[in-house]
């Protein structure tokens, strides 16, 4: 069955940095693109990025534009999304996401708070 696994969330000051990683199994990793959401208390889920199946092309929340970055490695089954110069206002869980056979599969989220 289709499993992701995001890692990498915590606490961090304004102007830092974190890298989430989330593993996938379950399904050919490298025939799907793969996304990055998150959500806010009391806010809608929203799409961060985007990267296609063999990582050639990515697209971004123009909120996160030149300060995040969607990779992959299809050789591990992951995908990862590098956070720099991150605000308070990117406070969120952060979901990994594929479209696969007709439907979504997430993972479970991990929590990034940033904060002084």
């Amino acid at each position: 069955q289709v499993q992701l696994v995001e890692s990498g969330g915590g606490l961090v000051q304004p102007g830092g940095s974190l890298r989430l990683s989330c593993a996938a199994s379950g399904f050919t990793f490298s025939r799907y693109a793969m996304r990055w959401y998150r959500q806010a208390p009391g806010k809608e889920r929203e799409l961060v990025a985007h990267i296609t199946s063999a990582g050639g092309s990515a697209s971004y929340l123009d909120f996160v534009k030149g300060r995040f970055t969607i990779s992959r490695d299809n050789a591990k089954n992951t995908v990862y999304l590098q956070m720099n110069s991150l605000k308070p206002e990117d406070t969120a869980v952060y979901y990994c996401n594929a479209w696969i056979g007709g439907r979504d599969y997430w993972g479970q989220g991990t929590q990034v708070t940033v904060s002084s």
